[in-house]
């Protein structure tokens, strides 16, 4: 069956031949999303390794209390990063997100990031935007790390009630200002008295991170754990 199933890959990459997101170069039928050498460029944070105390769990201290934080890579624009992000957001690749979701999870749950958690929250876009984009870039992320970890997804417990602006070129204070009373939490007894991992894709400041975590400890005995593909500090 796996010889039969290799047989019609490759004709379909004969036919239909993949391209890293990134270089543009042709993949390997090994490889996804990314070639080889990109893959290696790529510039990881590993804040797994020290998930209790690194620059981006700090910047929510003093806000929500979390358990752990972890970003996969680093994000600046006009990057080899900035071009896997834009495709995933932008480019109608919600594949990406997927595969890279599952990256993540390899990594780190060699360092039992992924233990004690017991479900997945991808921090959900509105309506519109939704519409618009056609799928939720964090959620595609929390897939891939379901796939792996076997840990559900929640997206019937936050709702984000309008789109007022995007984050992106937004100050930290005009960024803290854009979230207020932007998310609300229901069905606040699916997640009481359990570990919630927010799922993101980009994390600049925290606002949005922060008003996700404020909002879901509002439902008790609920404890709160991060992790975004990147985090492109400010």
């Amino acid at each position: 069956m796996k010889m039969i199933f290799n047989i019609w890959s490759s004709i379909f990459d004969m036919i239909a031949p993949r391209a890293c997101t990134i270089c543009g170069k042709r993949l390997s039928l090994s490889e996804a999303v990314i070639c080889a050498t990109c893959n290696l460029h790529l510039n990881r944070t590993n804040y797994h390794l020290s998930p209790y105390d690194n620059e981006l769990a700090r910047c929510f201290w003093g806000k929500i209390p979390i358990e752990r934080c972890a970003a996969y890579l680093f994000y600046q624009h006009h990057t080899q990063s900035s071009k896997m992000v834009y495709a995933l957001k932008y480019g109608n690749r919600p594949d990406i997100g997927v595969v890279i979701g599952k990256t993540i999870a390899e990594a780190y749950a060699h360092n039992n990031f992924f233990e004690d958690i017991d479900a997945l929250l991808p921090v959900p876009l509105s309506k519109d935007r939704l519409k618009q984009r056609g799928y939720n870039q964090s959620e595609e992320l929390a897939r891939g790390i379901s796939e792996t970890t076997h840990l559900p997804i929640l997206t019937n417990v936050l709702r984000r009630n309008a789109f007022h602006q995007s984050q992106t070129k937004l100050d930290r204070w005009q960024r803290n200002e854009n979230v207020k009373d932007v998310f609300s939490l229901i069905n606040a007894e699916k997640i009481s008295g359990k570990h919630i991992l927010i799922i993101d894709d980009i994390i600049t400041t925290g606002a949005t991170i922060t008003a996700v975590g404020e909002e879901l400890l509002k439902a008790e005995g609920v404890k709160i754990s991060i992790c975004s593909l990147g985090y492109a500090k400010d």
